[in-house]
């Protein structure tokens, strides 16, 4: 009852690498149970700094009813961007799991890793889902060449999504350069760096990955063209009005002045939200491919969780967790 594991984060991201799509599967039935009204997820808190005002970090508590145990737990995310200045990834985080009979904290993990493939995988799950709708051509680019680009890229890989060529921009010329190398040698695809913004939006798959604080997309999206908006906030709300919109969870995108938030504020109504992803797993609607279709993933804490659990059970399993003796001071109330 009173013991406490640390998972590294090397630990961490060797269980990750060798199970993507055991990840997929997670992510998936996550959004399925949080649909079903098998989960707690609260809004996320937001820690700002009033000299720092691009940088935060964030607070995601959430709890999730999966089919062996309760996963309960809050992960402690920050996103500096200067950081990528300095060579080092713009996130890092950290998973308390917690032990859902008592209360007590049971495990720390390194998450960051676990951030972004939970990340991925919604993205991966999303493109499948809406591929069965609105056929994807094959041209898919990514605006924004950082770390979740490159791990949505793997994923999508691992799920068959087409990919015939891939386009990367970034205002950092060196970043698109480094993803387009990785995607040709390390994943054999088909991919380069290109000069414009206008150049990656004219793929049929646009996928966002930016630290774009506001929209700064104008361009109407094409009738079946795709676009995952997984930074949230590089589309410019007439670009949202526009276009079929699918979230994964309503309520949590319509804040924080991401696009379809600032889209709600507009027009005062909710009349172009098209659904959610459960709802098109579920067959509960169908994209139609008449219009471009946006999906804004706010970024569900129970995700996390539920990667994190079985990444937990992987390194226990493994032995490969580092258990700290005596960390609860008192274990009796007498």
């Amino acid at each position: 009852m009173f013991s406490f594991d640390v998972v590294p984060g090397k630990v961490v991201k060797d269980i990750l690498d060798s199970s993507v799509e055991r990840i997929v599967d997670l992510v998936e039935d996550a959004y399925l149970r949080h649909d079903g009204g098998k989960t707690v997820n609260p809004d996320s808190y937001f820690l700002r700094f009033p000299a720092k005002p691009d940088a935060r970090i964030i607070a995601l508590p959430a709890a999730i009813e999966l089919s062996e145990d309760h996963a309960v737990g809050i992960k402690w995310i920050s996103s500096f961007p200067g950081n990528v200045a300095e060579g080092i990834p713009r996130a890092s985080a950290a998973l308390i799991l917690n032990d859902y009979a008592t209360g007590y904290p049971k495990a720390l993990l390194e998450a960051a890793n676990i951030s972004a493939v939970r990340t991925a995988a919604s993205a991966a799950v999303a493109a499948r889902a809406f591929a069965r709708h609105v056929t994807p051509d094959g041209r898919v680019s990514f605006i924004g060449a950082g770390v979740i680009a490159r791990t949505i890229l793997r994923y999508l890989v691992a799920t068959d999504y087409p990919l015939h060529s891939v386009e990367i921009f970034d205002l950092h010329a060196e970043s698109a350069q480094h993803l387009a190398r990785f995607a040709t040698e390390e994943l054999g695809l088909t991919a380069k760096a290109v000069g414009s913004l206008a150049q990656a939006l004219t793929a049929q798959t646009v996928i966002t990955t930016t630290t774009a604080g506001t929209p700064y997309i104008g361009q109407l999206l094409r009738p079946g063209q795709v676009a995952l908006n997984i930074s949230l906030r590089d589309f410019q709300p007439t670009v949202i009005l526009a276009a079929e919109n699918y979230f994964d969870d309503v309520e949590h995108c319509m804040k924080a002045n991401t696009s379809p938030h600032l889209a709600e504020q507009a027009t005062g109504s909710r009349d172009f939200v098209s659904g959610t992803l459960a709802d098109v797993l579920k067959g509960r609607t169908q994209p139609q491919g008449r219009r471009g279709l946006v999906f804004s993933p706010f970024g569900l804490g129970v995700l996390d969780l539920a990667v994190g659990q079985y990444v937990l059970t992987a390194a226990r399993a493994q032995g490969l967790t580092v258990e700290i003796p005596n960390f609860f001071g008192e274990t009796s109330r007498w």
